[in-house]
């Protein structure tokens, strides 16, 4: 009896001991790793001021890193080499040394983001913070192994990301602004300059080019009594005039301009927000929270949005600057009233279509593929913003919240609304029937 209960006290002693040892693999495994990471990266892009469609991008290859660094450890996940235009096989680990895919998939995510971005000091303060809270846990080897490995990844996914044409558009000229009519021009405070009008020239993730889903035209510019055209200015006009406080917190809370310029008397200051896609990978944290997501589907979950919105942003850029129509704020000032301003400032690119219908109606339909409807969530992401979190119970209820959002906020007409979400309806379903991520 005595020798059964010394046996007893030695093999807890044991499992103890065995616990403690690979305590380090549950905390690695905690996906708050990853949304912590991607909320620094985020808050980055905000102090940076990076516009929309770079934002997308840097969102989608630290994302891309993250996913291809973790397979090794979640085989019923597939390797996106082959599937996004480009990019090749992801070097295998070494499998007789010990790896935490996830440490490497954090350290992927971190090395890739920190190069998209300026302010490097303050993703490396985030760095050295997270890894001093990992680092104890953990045996040396599996440290220096797992950051390795990450190392490896973010060198491949860094080769790849390296030739889809973004420093090579920066060189490009500025756009060209003309006495046309129709045409758009720079807008009020600022009157910045045209963002991004070789945005279509980017390398695409999955969607065959940036005009695969070239949408309906807007009708032509015509200001004379009843045409279309002057009848979709009369309704931005009118809503504007006629706007509730429902209508102004819908137009606030999706407005994700990332410089807001301000000005008084002879004093000009701007403040900062989170970008459209910034606001919809904020939703994909909330999402993975409500759904108890462990570490992989977390990290897919990203990987998915970050797609959705970087083929989404080429789409509609390729359409902006095609038919380069004039913004309703323009055409008011000039055709029916000097004094009307719209709720929200109008952003620095042409009209049609518009950004947030696209890009939200993609990402929508990707958070859709992946966590199913109904989903009721609350968003809560512009709470640091001073605004008010809205509730919803699907993603695409969201999606078609925030592209009526910029009728209300005066600064679209509704022909760019309505095919501006046909168009990110075409890429988000494309990008969900040709991806595949977690095996069937």
């Amino acid at each position: 009896m005595k020798k059964f209960g010394l046996l007893s006290i030695l093999t807890l002693i044991l499992l103890s001991g065995c616990q403690k040892k690979d305590a380090y693999l549950t905390i690695l495994k905690d996906p708050d790793n990853i949304h912590r990471s991607m909320k620094q990266l985020s808050d980055v892009i905000v102090h940076d001021i990076f516009s929309p469609p770079v934002a997308s991008r840097i969102y989608v290859y630290p994302s891309i890193a993250a996913y291809e660094a973790m397979l090794p450890a979640y085989p019923s996940y597939k390797s996106l080499a082959g599937q996004l235009h480009g990019l090749t096989p992801t070097p295998q680990p070494d499998t007789t040394k010990n790896i935490s895919f996830e440490l490497a998939s954090v350290h992927a995510f971190l090395k890739i983001g920190t190069m998209l971005i300026f302010s490097e000091d303050k993703m490396k303060a985030y760095q050295d913070e997270l890894y001093a809270r990992l680092r104890p846990t953990m045996p040396s080897d599996v440290w220096d192994n797992s950051l390795a490995y990450g190392e490896e990844v973010a060198a491949h996914i860094k080769s790849w990301m390296d030739g889809d044409n973004y420093k090579q558009t920066r060189t490009f000229p500025k756009f060209s602004i003309t006495d046309e009519p129709s045409r758009w021009k720079p807008t009020p405070p600022a009157y910045i300059d045209g963002i991004e009008p070789a945005w279509a020239k980017i390398r695409t993730m999955v969607i065959d080019s940036s005009s695969m889903f070239k949408p309906t035209p807007p009708p032509a510019f015509d200001m004379t009594e009843g045409s279309p055209f002057r009848k979709y200015v009369e309704e931005v006009y009118r809503v504007v005039k006629e706007s509730t406080p429902e209508t102004k917190a819908i137009a606030s809370f999706w407005d994700c301009n990332p410089y807001v310029s301000h000005q008084t008397g002879h004093v000009m200051f701007a403040t900062k927000k989170i970008t459209p896609g910034g606001h919809w990978i904020g939703i994909t944290n909330i999402a993975c929270h409500v759904a108890k997501a462990d570490f992989p589907k977390t990290v897919e979950a990203y990987t998915l949005t970050s797609i959705c919105l970087f083929d989404a942003f080429i789409s509609c850029w390729d359409e902006k600057y095609r038919s380069n129509l004039i913004r309703p704020e323009t055409v008011i000032n000039q055709y029916m009233d000097e004094n009307w301003v719209p709720v929200l400032q109008t952003p620095p690119f042409p009209e049609h279509t518009s950004g947030h219908s696209v890009i939200s109606t993609a990402s929508a339909i990707g958070l859709t593929s992946l966590f199913g409807t109904p989903f009721s969530y609350t968003d809560s992401v512009e709470v640091e913003y001073g605004l008010e979190p809205r509730h919803f119970n699907a993603f695409l209820d969201a999606s078609s919240e925030a592209a009526i959002s910029r009728l209300y906020g005066g600064i679209h007409y509704m022909p760019a609304i309505e095919f501006g979400v046909d168009q990110g309806k075409k890429v988000g379903e494309l990008i969900v029937s040709r991806l595949e991520m977690e095996r069937k």
